[in-house]
């Protein structure tokens, strides 16, 4: 069993900061990519950021240039740094990972979601 714990989010002021952070637990041999997903009320989910675990990252227009993105492969960890917050931010942020399990001679590749965590940004 492989999970997803985040945490961090609330809600904070137009123009401020907020820090999500996730762990990833379980039977893990490796994780590729892990990244940041956000659904907005009445809107689809939408990436907002992703790292490789050679920590390459991408991020969406809208968030580029005020969200930082950052992992670390020992801890199997994912963060994602908020800064210049805006009302159009405010959303429930998804922690996502791809992780390799070996599983005797077989590889099993799973894609894993986090629980959810809400962030509120207030004009």
């Amino acid at each position: 069993q492989v999970q997803l714990v985040e945490s961090g989010g609330g809600l904070a002021q137009a123009g401020g900061s907020l820090r999500l952070s996730c762990a990833a637990s379980g039977s893990i041999f490796r994780i590729n990519d892990m990244g940041w997903y956000r659904q907005a009320p009445g809107k689809q989910r939408e990436l907002v950021a992703v790292i490789t675990s050679g920590g390459s990252t991408n991020y969406s227009d809208s968030v580029k240039g005020r969200f930082t993105i950052s992992r670390d492969n020992a801890k199997n960890t994912v963060s994602l740094q908020m800064n210049s917050l805006k009302p159009e931010d405010t959303a429930v942020y998804y922690c996502n990972a791809e992780a390799v399990q070996l599983v005797t001679d077989l590889v099993r590749v799973l894609e894993i979601w986090g629980q959810g965590t809400l962030v509120t940004v207030s004009s």
